[in-house]
């Protein structure tokens, strides 16, 4: 298994090795023991149920780090249109979980981020990766 990215959206990914319930689980498991803030759960399968549509399960965690969010928004303020981080976990059509997220280049790149501060939002990177196994 590899992940994919696609250098025109800028979007990594990565195959899950679980579920969609329980790459989330997994995901807000390993968020809590980081001490990264889970700011908002959006089940999007979910809501489309409630209003009698259906759609593979679809769901995205929103979550952060102040301490490494605002030196990113003092350096390139547009940024905060993209944090907090997002991680997406999406069945697809043929029954396999996705785990999705925004490349930290393409951060840099469209935000003109400081090389230095890319550890900030590389650490999506290693959650994905860590959930996934």
């Amino acid at each position: 298994m590899t992940s994919t990215s696609s250098t025109s959206t800028g979007i990594i990914h990565r195959p899950s090795h679980h579920s969609v319930d329980e790459t989330v689980d997994r995901l807000k498991k390993i968020l809590q023991a980081k001490g990264i803030v889970l700011f908002a759960f959006v089940d999007h399968s979910g809501e489309a149920a409630k209003v009698g549509l259906s759609m593979p399960q679809t769901k995205l965690l929103i979550f952060g780090n102040p301490k490494a969010g605002t030196p990113l928004m003092l350096a390139a303020p547009s940024v905060a249109i993209d944090l907090p981080l997002k991680i997406l976990v999406a069945e697809d059509a043929q029954g396999k979980v996705w785990i999705s997220y925004n490349s930290p280049d393409y951060f840099e790149k469209r935000h003109n981020l400081p090389p230095d501060l890319l550890p900030n939002i590389a650490v999506v990177e290693g959650l994905a990766a860590k959930a996934a196994e």
